[in-house]
């Protein structure tokens, strides 16, 4: 077991995770109606593993992000490259969501799922999430949320993202655009002072830039066993099946669009980079698995730097501005799924939609992946603002809200493997075009790992 590379241990935990899920789901030998042993046996002793893994990641997101960001500034030694880097970052990763909203409506506009779901079925989601009262709060609060965005002014997502005190914003992972502006000020002031004065604080930066990619090491080390326990809490919790198998179309488009993203993301690798697409996604595998474990991009997000920099070959000034702004701006996976869930809805609802309609999907999707949290769920939040553009009625919108609630988790968990690869396509590209991509420096995770243990 100790010669497996990183991402077989965590693929058989993975595997054992569903299994050990789906066993605890068949044991129940309770007299109690509402306890169901095995469901509590999981939720109590096993989930919070992963939900520990979860918070250690996210315990280094912020320091990761500060750290990386004002080095790899720093690094750079000149801030005509700083303009360089940053310009062609925003420029490639807008026109990849574009790409990932174009290729969602083109599948969900073929496949059409929900075009013929039957108001016997609809009813019957709908009955049940109504009488699921956590439920009905879930998507009551996401739309309340969505209201408070979207009755914000046009300016209000640029006011947001400059903070008024630096160290309220490194307390909340949510508010990971806030600590970008920051780190990016605080470099930029810090090429542009006097060498001689800047070389302490560079030192240190340095160092605990050093620091937390050692801790990001140390927490891989449990990865197998955390993707194990949070599969099993997925699994246990994944609620009626025959509901999830009236969602199999819906299901099924946004995998073949996800796929399909990932298909385009080794055609920019080869074409651009000259690089082996299989080596590439051979490199990111335990980010992608990371990143299905969590559905969060910011908690994968020092994992992710970690393949792209050691594994991949892209140099540190690049990774460290390039990947820290993608787990935040970069959202294709949830673009995409927004364009999908859109369609979806409006044809379960028979709601017609024009072609200025799916025109204003690609453009509402586009803006809103920007101000999405790098959280699990958030896509479900800013696709309440993609539905209300369109024109969907009020009372429709949280029926549709509902109907997908059931299949959200698990597609959220896949779309954000696609939001962490396009972070790594995006980075190689960059890299390439400034001359920024050489060889990796590690070609085998385990060798760390042997070092360590």
């Amino acid at each position: 077991m100790k010669n497996l590379a990183l991402h077989w241990k965590i693929l058989i935990g993975m595997v054992l995770g569903v299994l050990f899920g789906m066993g605890m789901t068949q044991w129940d030998s309770s007299t109690t109606p509402e306890i169901h042993e095995g469901v509590k046996f999981v939720n109590d002793w096993i989930a919070p593993i992963g939900t520990i893994f979860i918070n250690l990641l996210k315990l280094i997101a912020i320091p990761l992000i500060l750290a990386s960001l004002i080095k790899g500034i720093a690094d750079l030694g000149d801030i005509t490259k700083f303009s360089q880097i940053g310009g062609r970052t925003i420029g490639i990763y807008l026109i990849t969501t574009i790409i990932a909203v174009s290729i969602g409506l083109t599948v969900v506009n073929v496949i059409q799922p929900g075009a013929d779901i039957s108001q016997e079925t609809l009813d019957k989601l709908i009955s049940a999430h109504n009488n699921d009262a956590s439920a009905v709060a879930n998507v009551n609060k996401k739309m309340a949320t969505a209201q408070s965005q979207k009755g914000s002014g046009p300016l209000a997502f640029v006011v947001d993202i400059v903070p008024n005190n630096i160290f309220k914003a490194t307390t909340d992972n949510g508010k990971m655009l806030q600590v970008i502006f920051f780190a990016l000020f605080f470099g930029i002031s810090l090429l542009l002072i006097d060498r001689e004065k800047s070389v302490y604080v560079k030192g240190f930066f340095d160092g605990l830039n050093e620091v937390i990619l050692k801790m990001v090491d140390l927490i891989m080390i449990i990865a197998p066993y955390a993707v194990f326990a949070l599969l099993a809490g997925v699994i246990v919790s994944a609620g009626d099946p025959e509901i999830l198998v009236e969602l199999i179309k819906y299901s099924f488009t946004v995998l073949l669009g996800l796929l399909s993203m990932i298909v385009f993301y080794m055609t920019l690798v080869y074409f651009f980079t000259g690089r082996s697409p299989i080596g590439f996604i051979k490199a990111l595998i335990p980010a992608q698995l990371v990143a299905f474990s969590t559905s969060s991009s910011a908690a994968t997000l020092p994992v992710t730097m970690e393949r792209v920099e050691e594994h991949i070959g892209v140099e540190k000034e690049v990774t460290a501005f390039v990947c820290p702004v993608g787990a935040t701006v970069n959202m294709d996976g949830t673009s995409l799924y927004q364009a999908v869930a859109a369609v979806f809805i409006c044809l379960a609802l028979k709601h017609d939609l024009s072609f200025a309609d799916q025109l204003t999907i690609i453009a509402t999707a586009t803006l809103a992946s920007i101000g999405s949290a790098a959280v699990p769920g958030a896509g479900m939040v800013m696709l309440v603002v993609v539905l209300e553009t369109i024109g969907l009625p009020q009372e429709k919108l949280a029926i549709g809200l509902a109907l997908i609630f059931a299949v959200d988790r698990p597609l959220d968990m896949c779309r954000t493997v696609v939001n962490v690869t396009g972070d790594a396509t995006v980075a190689m590209l960059v890299g390439k075009s400034v001359g920024k991509l050489g060889p990796p420096r590690v070609k085998d995770w385990d060798d760390n790992l042997d070092a360590i243990i």
